[in-house]
């Protein structure tokens, strides 16, 4: 995956409290490199975020120019940094912006009255709306300050902890599906889903469908002015990502039994099938997990 080198980039839309103890000090008071991060079996976002009401992927902002995403202002190093897409090809950290600009201009064409959210970087450890976390829960979102959280060290143990092969899009996917749950928690289906597990349970639809909002923003991600290619070997690398993080896989690499009564995620079937039809489909009506079986 690439970026249109002249894309404008809006850094506003991230914060950056990596480095920051607590995530209390003033973002980007300290900036590291990637790496790190912490232990991955709750990217299923167990207990702390589902039952909290959290969850769990040329041109400026079109649809979001003017809007205000919320209190904040991006650090001094992103801002200086990420300006362009020739930015975002170049550093990591400024390809997370680009994404969530992109993923954004699609919810704002997509969704009437769309309410930008912000994503935080963070280290170790950070204060939320929903509570204080570490980067042991993995990234989340969290619908009480209406924030996307990440420790970018999270994409080394999705590859050296999970075994998924990585890249861009692979991240993206990450990002993509926490930002469909900030479309949940606008649309109400966040608050209404039943917190059952098991395969066909509620928990596991509303993941699904988050999973399939990526998809969604894979399949249009050309159209909002800031990707210039999606490959076929991106796709590849970001179904991988989906299937290493599904409920059967995790379990079965922490060298226990699979127990589908227990998923609140959805197996790596389910995970990527639901990506495809997103990258496939024309629109959230195709998203719809809360029908028939999934």
């Amino acid at each position: 995956m690439r970026f249109r080198r002249n894309a404008r980039l809006d850094p506003s839309q991230v914060e950056d409290y990596r480095g920051a103890s607590g995530g209390s000090g003033r973002p980007g008071a300290v900036p590291i490199t990637l790496g790190g991060g912490g232990l991955i079996g709750a990217i299923v976002l167990v207990a702390f975020l589902l039952l909290g009401g959290g969850g769990g992927g040329v041109g400026d902002l079109g649809a979001l120019t003017g809007q205000t995403v919320g209190p904040g202002t991006a650090s001094t190093d992103l801002q200086a940094e990420c300006r362009t897409g020739a930015d975002a090809n170049e550093r990591d950290d400024c390809r997370i912006v680009a994404v969530v600009n992109s993923v954004q201009a699609y919810w704002a064409k997509t969704v009437r009255n769309y309410e930008p959210a912000r994503t935080r970087f963070f280290t170790d450890s950070i204060q939320t709306g929903c509570g204080a976390a570490t980067s042991a829960v993995g990234p989340f979102y969290c619908p009480g300050d209406r924030y996307v959280y990440i420790d970018l060290g999270f994409f080394e143990d999705l590859q050296s902890q999970l075994g998924a092969r990585g890249g861009p899009l692979a991240e993206a996917y990450v990002l993509a599906h926490e930002y469909g749950h900030h479309v949940q928690n606008l649309t109400g289906a966040l608050g209404r889903a039943s917190r059952d597990t098991g395969p066909q349970g509620g928990q596991v639809r509303l993941e699904l469908q988050a999973d399939c909002y990526a998809g969604l923003w894979v399949g249009h991600a050309l159209d909002t002015g800031f990707v210039a290619d999606i490959t076929r070997q991106d796709i590849a690398d970001a179904l991988d990502a989906a299937a290493s993080v599904g409920d059967d896989r995790i379990q079965g690499r922490a060298g226990g039994q699979v127990r589908p009564e227990s998923w609140t995620h959805g197996s790596a079937e389910q995970r990527k099938a639901w990506f495809i039809r997103g990258v496939e489909g024309s629109g959230p009506p195709n998203c719809d997990t809360f029908r028939g079986r999934v």
